[in-house]
């Protein structure tokens, strides 16, 4: 199954706090691709001035519901909110 949407969470996150991030990223990845449905991918990058976190999914819609997921708002959230320096940049995009 092909990509058909991504979700990219862009976070302000401080050196000191980044090793903390990889380490929710990292803890919820595979269980990520594994539950939640339409889940295809997902991806670390990180830059000087930010970390995102970009989700492929099978559908729009699947990548809006990952949003309202148990794991998104009681793990994933919970873990990453601290580490914030601003608020993060949420986007769905769907692929053309």
């Amino acid at each position: 199954m092909s990509v058909k949407a991504y979700l990219e969470i862009t976070m302000v996150i401080d050196g000191a706090n980044r090793p903390a991030a990889v380490k929710v990223y990292t803890d919820y990845r595979q269980p990520f691709l594994d539950q939640i449905k339409g889940a295809l991918t997902k991806e670390l990058l990180v830059r000087d001035e930010d970390v995102q976190v970009l989700h492929g999914f099978d559908s729009v819609e699947n990548a809006r519901a990952y949003l309202d997921s148990d794991m998104f708002k009681n793990d994933v959230f919970v873990g990453l909110k601290p580490l914030w320096s601003v608020n993060p940049d949420v986007k769905i995009y769907s692929v053309a």
